[in-house]
Formats: structure tokens, sequence, C-alpha cells
């Protein structure tokens, strides 16, 4: 099998994190591709970093998911996934929708634990936009500025940590997922930490993909995930034109 991984930040750091725990969760036959983001910003935190952030990563889905079986969007908030549903022929999961249908197996309230307090509107939207806010015990986020996102499961971890104990101590969460790619890993450093469980979104999106692979569904021809409707287009990149258009304007 082999799973195409990629983060639609441009921090190369945050990469290898997420290379990193995918490697560790991953099925001993299954190869992992990591690209990451050619342009847009560092992380991602607001609407519009979001959006830059879903343009990047379709092009580097449209341009490098042949040959593999299935395809994760590295960021939480998912930037691009219901387009890239739309117009890949393969499985395509985030780490948020991934986290969130985990979670909900292991516990009743789920609480979010996550870099920024900017963060939060997003990813609050993205909760609600999978029908789980009723679930959500609570975000609780850290406050202050990162000035390398690369290390701050280091540099920030006890607070992190303090931010899990809370989430469920007075937030009465269930179960916790440690949100955002800078964070990959750091639920599988702390577990025995914290008195409920928590996950990660790295490690449920490698094992989600894997499962959609093995099931090997056929691509929707009708519906709202059918491939998008020909159409002339100008612009974009080859790869990109021709799975949105496939009708360029020379």
């Amino acid at each position: 099998m082999k799973l195409l991984i990629v983060n639609p930040n441009i921090s190369q750091s945050v990469t290898d994190l997420i290379a990193a725990e995918a490697q560790r969760s991953a099925s001993g036959d299954t190869q992992l591709t990591l690209r990451t983001a050619a342009f847009g910003v560092a992380y991602i935190e607001t609407r519009a970093e979001a959006a830059i952030g879903a343009y990047a990563t379709l092009n580097e889905l449209a341009e490098h998911y042949a040959g593999h079986d299935a395809a994760i969007i590295a960021a939480f908030g998912d930037p691009g996934l219901e387009a890239a549903r739309e117009m890949l022929p393969i499985p395509v999961v985030g780490l948020t929708e991934s986290a969130l249908m985990s979670a909900a197996m292991l516990g009743g309230r789920i609480g979010i634990v996550a870099i920024s307090q900017r963060i939060r509107a997003w990813y609050s939207e993205t909760v609600d936009r999978y029908g789980m806010t009723s679930r959500l015990a609570s975000i609780r986020c850290l406050d202050e500025p990162l000035p390398n996102i690369g290390s701050v499961q280091q540099d920030k971890g006890e607070q992190l940590v303090a931010l899990c104990e809370a989430a469920v101590r007075e937030d009465g969460a269930d179960v916790l997922i440690i949100a955002g790619a800078p964070l990959a890993g750091l639920a599988r450093s702390v577990a025995e930490r914290i008195p409920v469980p928590v996950v990660d979104g790295v490690s449920c999106a490698v094992h989600q993909a894997e499962l959609l692979a093995r099931l090997n569904p056929h691509k929707a021809s009708a519906g709202s995930y059918a491939v998008p409707p020909e159409k002339s287009w100008t612009g974009l990149s080859p790869a990109l034109g021709q799975l949105i258009g496939r009708q360029r304007i020379s």
C-alpha cells in the first residue's frame, strides 16, 4: 500500500514530525510519500490561511496522487478535504475528521488541545461542519507566540499537558485530541500522564486511510462528490487543471 501525505503548511520541520508519527503508525508494508506545500504560511491559524493551504494542498495532490492508494491532508482543520474528495479517484482523509471519528468511539465528550488561541474559531467551525459540536467538551489552546513551530512540543510540552488535564478536570472531557500537525506524536508520548484516552490526528488518519484503501471503494459517478464538470480553465498547474476542468484555454 502507498499513502500520499501532504502538509498544507510550508514548514519542513512539521513535515518531519508528521513523517515520524506516520511511520510509527503505518502497517509494515505501507509506503509513505510526504509532500510539503510549495507556498503558504508556516502554520495555519485563520480561515484565510486555510484557504491558501487548501489551494497548495490541491496542487500537491494533483501532481503526486498517481500510484497511491489513498491520501492524507495533514493539517488540523482539513483544508481542501471536500474538494480533494471531489477531484481524486482515491480515498482522501484529514486529521480532524479522522481524529473526531476515532475519539467518538472512545468516549462521549471530546476535548481538543491546540497550539493557538487564534486557531479556535476555525477549529470550532470544522467540528461543527462534521456534526460533532454536541460532543465537544472544549477547545483549549496555548496563548503565547510560537517562535519555532517545529519545536513547540519541546518548548510548550508541560503547558500542553496542563491543558489536557484541565480539559478533563474542568470541562468534562472523556477523550482528548491533541490537535495539529506540529503536535504530531505528542499524544503517544504523554498518554500515560493523562487520565482519559488521548488521540493524535496523524496516527488516526494513517489508520483510516489504510482501512479505506483496503475497502477499495468506487469513485462516485453521481452526487456531490462526482468528478467536477468539464469547463475551460487557465492559470492552474496542468495536473490540477486536468482534474478540475479538463478543457484548457490556450
